[in-house]
């Protein structure tokens, strides 16, 4: 690091009884009070280099021995004071990144400006500043983090603005140039604890590439968003490093933070302690919240959901968490089952499933259906001759076919995901069916009919809660087929349980019973001992009339391979009516599928 010194007389300041004074053959006569410390000095030396003392001085009436002058709220403390006095007698003093803001403030509180003297201590500072702080990496951020201690003085000198635009300019020249200064902080290195095995290989990758980011990563928040803003702003650095500058930030100053946020609030005598840290980790979040590049891939979809279950934790801002939500949302097919586990802290559930439904909403928002194919120019002569135009078009063409077919290999993926998200949540006891259900819909919105009955097979009907029958039967979207054995098991458990089905709620129950009448239930069994696969355990034995059992099959048969109208046509008209026996009197319109019969072919019968 740069310093620069000025003087040349040895340091002869001293203190006795409290009180610093200057060795000297001529006795003091000023007396200098700074924040509680008082200073023995001479006039000459400091009015001859300080406005502001030369005017105290004029006010302040004169005594037989010293005058004394009071310096309230002085900028930089005694120390400061002291460098700038040391500066008016000629004593060497020492400037670098750690002191010159502290110096700086204090010079221009006691107006050592050319009016005073030529060459006084505000000039040298700026020129030392300007010409060796301002062009070195670790100095500029050093003299950067020093303003934080005197934040309006700095403000108000540019100070502040001048170190962000120095740091900007020059992480712009060549951002991604290997130069990993002296300050590159080790522990961020060591102590990423925040981030999974692969993360950190990630990191160890691009470190040489982003070789500011753990630079920086030692300012505050504040500062750190200025600096960034600036980096953004004055240039166009690549998204993923601006990511992976972001990333080493949280690692470095939200470490663990879920542990953290726990064990604080375990502690109801550390409620206010925990609260301050809470509101800062808080704001430190949603700050790299708006901070995040919009590119896509610019971070990692694990570091993303890090950050929404730390917002969970911290009670962000809903929209620090919808934005987060909509960044994952567009990455989604990278991410893992544990990653979408996001702790659920506003209700008895274990996971935060509504947090994972948005996520899900914000994925099918990105997908589009297939681009159509633009029309060629038949012959040969036309073909080329094609314009540029033309050309670009059939690129755009190419390269939209290509984002189809990945959106389609991510929808697959995503869709995987939810597979093993739906295993990991269904152990919840708090979880409710409907909450289940509608993050397996929302991963398989366009399944059709024979994907359905695929992914009905693995049911087991025997199996199922009431609550889940009950949705059975009002599900449209569920094939018929596994609507009428959720149906038959239930009859046959009510039947097997003295039968009688009252206990039965009240629309499955009228499904179950003949003619709408509740107290007189279907005279069928069914067998449950079959052995054959579950979509075939279905027989029906115990039918008075073979008839009626032939066609309860074609009906089943009818439903499984779509068969049309003509076919349907051919089913016996006795046959129907002995079939309608097991129905109620006003069937449910999901039954209705079951007679795809016009009017026209009932008069015929």
């Amino acid at each position: 690091m740069k310093f620069m010194r000025l003087g040349s007389r040895p340091d002869t300041f001293y203190t006795t009884e409290a009180v610093r004074a200057v060795s000297s053959e001529v006795s003091s006569d000023l007396i200098v009070q700074v924040q509680g410390s008082r200073y023995l000095l001479h006039k000459f030396p400091l009015l001859s280099k300080c406005l502001l003392l030369q005017r105290l001085c004029s006010e302040t009436p004169e005594t037989k021995h010293h005058q004394i002058v009071q310096l309230p709220d002085f900028p930089g403390g005694v120390e400061a004071f002291e460098l700038c006095a040391k500066f008016c007698y000629g004593i060497t003093i020492t400037l670098s990144a750690h002191n010159i803001v502290s110096a700086r403030c204090a010079a221009e509180y006691l107006q050592m400006t050319d009016e005073a003297e030529k060459g006084n201590l505000i000039y040298k500072i700026e020129v030392f500043f300007n010409s060796c702080i301002l062009n070195g990496w670790r100095d500029s951020i050093v003299t950067l983090q020093s303003t934080k201690s005197l934040p309006s003085w700095s403000e108000e000198l540019g100070i502040t603005s001048r170190c962000i635009e120095a740091i900007a300019s020059k992480v712009l020249a060549n951002p991604s140039r290997v130069n990993l200064s002296n300050s590159c902080s080790r522990r961020g290195r060591d102590d990423i604890s925040w981030c999974n095995g692969s993360e950190s290989q990630r990191h160890d990758k691009h470190v040489a590439k982003g070789w500011w980011a753990e630079d920086i990563a030692e300012l505050g928040i504040d500062l750190y968003w200025r600096t960034m803003i600036a980096i953004k702003s004055v240039g166009k650095p690549p998204s993923n490093l601006i990511g992976e500058a972001l990333r080493i930030y949280a690692s470095r100053w939200l470490p663990n933070i879920s542990k953290a946020s726990n064990n604080a609030n375990r502690k109801e005598s550390d409620s206010d302690s925990a609260g301050k840290i809470n509101s800062k980790h808080r704001l430190l979040l949603e700050t790299i919240t708006s901070l995040l590049p919009p590119e896509k891939g610019a971070v990692s979809c694990s570091f993303l959901l890090k950050l929404l279950k730390a917002a969970n934790i911290l009670n962000a801002s809903n929209p620090s968490k919808m934005e987060l939500a909509r960044r994952v949302g567009i990455q989604l097919e990278e991410a893992k089952v544990s990653d979408l586990l996001i702790p659920s802290l506003s209700s008895d559930m274990v996971y935060d499933v509504d947090m994972v439904l948005n996520i899900l909403e914000q994925f099918m928002l990105q997908g589009q259906s297939p681009p159509t194919s633009p029309v060629r120019v038949k012959g040969g002569f036309e073909r080329r001759r094609r314009s540029r135009s033309e050309e670009k078009v059939d690129s755009e063409f190419q390269e939209s076919r290509r984002s189809s077919s990945a959106s389609h290999s991510s929808k697959i993926k995503v869709a995987k995901l939810v597979d093993g998200f739906l295993q990991e949540i269904a152990h919840d006891r708090n979880l409710p069916m409907s909450k289940f259900i509608a993050v397996a819909q929302a991963a398989h919105p366009d399944l059709n009919k024979s994907e359905r009955k695929n992914l009905c097979r693995i049911l087991d009907c025997k199996k199922l809660s009431m609550e889940a029958c009950t949705h059975a039967a009002q599900n449209e979207r569920l094939p018929l087929r596994v609507v009428v054995q959720v149906l038959f098991f239930e009859q046959a458990r009510a039947t097997t349980s003295g039968g009688r089905v009252t206990d039965i709620p009240s629309n499955i129950r009228a499904l179950l019973t003949s003619n709408g009448d509740p107290r007189r239930p279907m005279t069928a069994s069914f067998s449950t001992n079959a052995t054959g696969p579950a979509e075939d355990q279905w027989s029906i034995s115990g039918q008075k009339s073979p008839t009626s059992r032939i066609s309860t099959l074609r009906m089943k048969l009818a439903e499984d391979d779509d068969l049309d109208e003509s076919f349907a046509d051919r089913i016996g008209s006795s046959s129907r009516a002995k079939a309608s026996c097991l129905l109620p009197g006003r069937p449910k319109g999901m039954f209705s599928k079951l007679w795809p019969i016009s009017r026209s072919a009932s008069q015929r019968h």
